[in-house]
């Protein structure tokens, strides 16, 4: 037995050093909002992801980063206490999503989610990037437990959002849970990123915009982005993708 950390990121690690938290991490180093999800099994899946991160990213180190991370959950003691510390952007929910398929298969554990203290309504998508040694001790202290139906319905978002089904993914932003804040909006972010008849997806709308009224230098119009659609939680790889396509 014991209490346990999955974070999304080596940074919010390097900020939970400083406080009183015990150190039990485990780093989730994936961007599931990008590339191919489906895989029959998973180990399928980490191959298909191996390929993907090494080829976008030129990034080789996958199973050491990233598998043998993840292979830690089966290794927490039976009856611990593992704390989900993920903002509530669409990068960080679907990452969380992912986890919490993987947690389903652990019914002994006792799962919480430790949400990001936000105190300006403007702030809400910087999650833990603004965070406090204060305020993520505070952010401990107010976690939420998560009940069976809701590892199930991050299971459910999770298989929904693998094989794309956006008509399953509205279904299941509409149900009620403690656990999951801006959970239809970010759903429907997500579906708003697939172009629809003769228009651009959402983040190609938006950037389009930005460059042809405001700047093409890319600093400037990944600042701008993040400001305005934070909810995708896009780092700059994934904002420059887009920019480098439209220019």
């Amino acid at each position: 037995m014991g209490t346990f950390h999955i974070l999304n990121g080596d940074c919010l690690a390097e900020q939970l050093k400083l406080t009183k938290i015990n150190q039990d991490f485990i780093i989730c180093r994936e961007c599931l909002i990008d590339g191919n999800v489906f895989a029959d099994n998973l180990s399928e899946f980490w191959k298909f992801r191996a390929n993907f991160i090494s080829e976008t990213f030129g990034a080789d180190d996958y199973q050491q980063k990233v598998v043998q991370e993840f292979a830690k959950i089966n290794q927490i003691p039976e009856g611990s206490d593992v704390y989900l510390w993920f903002e509530n952007d669409l990068f960080c929910q679907i990452n969380q999503w992912f986890v919490l398929s993987l947690l389903s298969k652990r019914a002994d554990l006792k799962l919480f989610r430790v949400f990001p203290v936000i105190e300006n309504d403007t702030d809400i998508w910087k999650g833990f990037g603004i965070a406090t040694t204060e305020t993520l001790e505070k952010a401990y202290k107010s976690k939420v437990i998560f009940l069976s139906q809701d590892i199930e319905l991050g299971t459910n978002l999770w298989a929904a959002y693998k094989i794309q089904d956006f008509v399953k993914l509205k279904e299941l932003s509409k149900q009620s849970t403690n656990c999951f804040q801006y959970l239809e909006e970010v759903c429907n972010a997500h579906i708003d990123r697939f172009p629809k008849g003769n228009s651009k997806g959402r983040p190609e709308r938006v950037i389009k915009y930005i460059v042809e009224t405001q700047s093409k230098d890319f600093q400037e119009v990944f600042a701008e982005f993040s400001a305005r659609e934070g909810i995708y939680g896009f780092g700059d790889l994934q904002v420059k993708e887009i920019f480098e396509r439209l220019i």
